[in-house]
């Protein structure tokens, strides 16, 4: 019987939803394999995380103190390293996010384990897990396979799987340890957070979207859509491009570096569908994509497609309203 490691992600006083994301499949894998599940948290001192991970997980082992309250990933990897070399598990996840990115390839170069980055789902096949990661652009999915090793390390991509709101079960043990004694004293250190910008709207808190991306054209097209959203009675919100043009502020933004939401419906006109962007609507109930592209990525997570020109549809959908 192995072990998988999942790498619990936290943020100002907050478990991240990446953390759940990867226990459940993790917890799925481990029903597969006959694997026990130990969640890994570096916190801050009395934290408070453990006993809600401790629902997910088989183990949480806690290293609570408070050079860990703020992620750093020297003090980190140095920590997980040894962790990773004294129990070995089969699987390390961790999400990719900047805290994957920045310690899932240094981990890589200390533990000699190989690395699978930006993964959409995990499966294992003759002893060996095999992931699947998006290639051209959302268009392709690639099969890849591991060499033979004792572990292997993979960063999951945000919005990829999507775990129950709750979860039954009788609770994990949990053991608390000291930090190792001679860590390395870290070469980095934090100086702030800087949130998406609030603005005179909260996109995260709207039961009706009405979202729009490059495929709007240009920034005077923009009133044709809002004229739409305001006939809906629909909160405006947009995809990064958007943003980047300057044609809408920042807090209108929805995805992986803007808001994550969770309306009753989403209407996605000229949305192409990064991955960044299907990260920040996981938690929508209905998703109705349109986008004359018909193999644009946006359609395989839609609940409804229409394979036309945005304006036609916008103009449509006026004149029933």
């Amino acid at each position: 019987m192995g072990e998988i490691f999942v790498v619990v992600e936290h943020r100002k006083g907050e478990i991240r939803e990446i953390t759940f994301e990867m226990l459940f499949k993790a917890k799925e894998l481990c029903r597969i394999c006959s694997h026990n599940l130990t969640a890994i948290l570096l916190g801050g001192k009395d934290a408070g995380f453990v006993d809600d991970l401790a629902k997910w997980a088989d183990r949480v082992i806690a290293f609570e103190d408070n050079r860990l309250e703020i992620f750093n990933a020297d003090l980190y990897k140095e920590i997980l390293d040894r962790l990773i070399l004294e129990h070995t598990p089969f699987l390390t996840l961790m999400g990719h996010t900047s805290w994957g990115m920045d310690l899932a390839p240094a981990l890589s170069i200390r533990t000699g384990f190989p690395l699978a980055t930006d993964c959409v789902d995990i499966q294992t096949e003759d002893g060996r897990p095999m992931v699947f990661r998006q290639i051209y652009s959302g268009k392709l999915f690639s099969k890849v396979s591991f060499k033979e090793s004792p572990g292997y390390l993979i960063t999951v991509r945000p919005g990829a799987f999507l775990p129950p709101d709750g979860v039954e079960g009788t609770p994990g043990e949990i053991v608390m340890q000291e930090l190792p004694s001679g860590l390395t004293e870290p070469k980095k250190e934090f100086i702030e957070f800087v949130d998406t910008g609030a603005g005179d709207i909260d996109i995260t808190q709207a039961e009706l979207l009405v979202s729009i991306g490059r495929g709007v054209g240009e920034e005077e097209n923009i009133a044709a859509i809002r004229e739409l959203a305001d006939l809906m009675g629909a909160t405006l919100s947009c995809s990064r491009p958007v943003v980047d043009k300057n044609w809408l502020p920042k807090y209108h933004q929805v995805g992986t570096s803007g808001k994550s939401v969770k309306p009753k419906v989403y209407l996605a006109f000229g949305i192409s569908g990064a991955f960044q962007h299907v990260a920040g609507i996981t938690g929508a109930g209905t998703v109705i994509a349109i986008n004359k592209d018909r193999k644009a990525p946006i359609f395989r997570v839609a609940d409804y497609g229409i394979a036309d020109d945005l304006f036609k549809v916008a103009d449509a959908l006026k004149a029933e309203f």
